[in-house]
């Protein structure tokens, strides 16, 4: 799991990041990138335990730990910003990833409201929660951090379903802009990436759909696709990297769009 990069080229050297939605997915992937480039700890937080407890095992208990939060309660939100600062002395990095897809297709003439009280939930009260007790901590301790989102391709454009999605991901690039205007004076830094399609566990569940089938639809309508494949973990994982990074320490305020260049043409591929 470990990847050797070169010291002069560990981008987050001495950092200690937080990764919400960590279990698994893009959130894992980052968790690691974010070791192998140097820094000094990542906690793993999620309500997956187990697979939390392996990412974190796969990184090393000397600079990894895992911390079992549920974004919608501002509460564990809280305590596990204050942990993180109390075990390591700070915060640098928070990576906002924490996010769910409803469990059906949402169209608005069919809009269950339960369902959409949960994605906003997540997707959007609980970035908000993030968000807030991150930069809190960071203006409380003079640090000149970095706050990334994750937003998403569809936060750019509307969709044939998933409206509750949707909506929660446009949510998240409000949230992002505000903040980031509010807290460049305490030199913060809040930026979005917005993933493509990627074979994550949750795009697979969500729509039914597997790495091959992914691979078919991004070469239809991305025409490197067959060269470079479709969008992965690690690509959105080298985005996140470049906005925790100085690197990026004049950019505030932005979305990140990692979708192969194809915007949103394959949601016409999309059947939920």
């Amino acid at each position: 799991m470990t990847e050797a990069i070169p010291v002069p080229l560990q981008k987050l050297r001495g950092k200690v990041a937080i990764v919400t939605g960590a279990a698994s997915g893009i959130g894992a992937v980052t968790a690691r990138h974010f070791a192998n480039h140097g820094a000094l700890a990542v906690v793993i937080a999620d309500v997956q335990d187990g697979k939390g407890r392996e990412v974190a095992a796969s990184i090393g208990s000397n600079r990894c730990t895992y911390v079992h939060c549920d974004v919608t309660d501002e509460h564990q939100v809280k305590c596990l910003i204050d942990s993180t600062v109390k075990l390591y002395g700070r915060l640098d990095v928070m990576y906002s990833n924490a996010g769910i897809t409803p469990p059906s297709a949402q169209t608005l003439l069919e809009l269950d409201l339960s369902s959409f009280d949960k994605v906003m939930a997540v997707n959007a009260r609980g970035m908000a929660a993030s968000v807030k007790h991150a930069a809190r901590s960071m203006v409380e301790k003079g640090v000149r951090g970095s706050i990334v989102c994750t937003a998403s391709f569809v936060a750019n454009c509307g969709t044939e379903s998933l409206t509750d999605y949707t909506m929660s991901k446009h949510a998240v690039l409000g949230l992002m802009r505000s903040a980031s205007v509010q807290l460049v004076k305490h030199g913060v830094r809040v930026n979005c990436v917005s993933p493509g399609m990627v074979a994550t566990p949750l795009f697979s569940e969500t729509f039914k759909i597997g790495p091959e089938e992914v691979s078919k639809m991004m070469a239809a309508v991305y025409t490197d696709a067959e060269k470079y494949g479709p969008v992965k973990e690690r690509d959105l994982a080298d985005a996140v990297v470049f906005l925790a990074s100085e690197d990026s320490a004049l950019i505030t305020g932005q979305n990140l769009v990692v979708d192969g260049g194809h915007g949103t043409k394959a949601l016409s591929l999309l059947k939920s």
